[in-house]
């Protein structure tokens, strides 16, 4: 094998292992859906939820030094017949919320 052919196969092996690294880590990412689901179900134990949204697209997050692959989105919450928007930032490995706050600090919506 000439030194031409060596430097092709190991070029193409390469790009595999760093397309299959890839498909890797898309497979262990949460889907979106159940992200929301999660948040949702652990504000509903303090709250009743009358809304939420999520973008369907992972994006990365820097939180006190440390940086994530995050879903964001928004849940609505109902208190005391007013309704409060919060935006939430939950990780896309594992669930977990790593950031939550209200969308309009000094707006409330009340209901009629």
């Amino acid at each position: 094998m000439n030194k031409k052919n060596t430097i092709i196969i190991a070029g193409s092996a390469f790009l595999l292992g760093y397309f299959l690294k890839q498909q890797q880590n898309e497979k262990q990412r949460i889907k979106p859906e159940k992200a929301l689901k999660i948040v949702k179900e652990n504000f509903q134990e303090n709250y009743e939820v009358s809304g939420s949204w999520i973008y369907m697209k992972s994006e990365p997050l820097q939180k006190n030094g440390l940086e994530y692959k995050v879903y964001h989105g928004g849940i609505t919450k109902q208190f005391e017949e007013q309704y409060v928007p919060y935006e939430f930032y939950v990780d896309a490995l594992t669930g977990t919320v790593i950031d939550m706050f209200p969308q309009h600090p000094n707006q409330v919506h009340t209901t009629a």
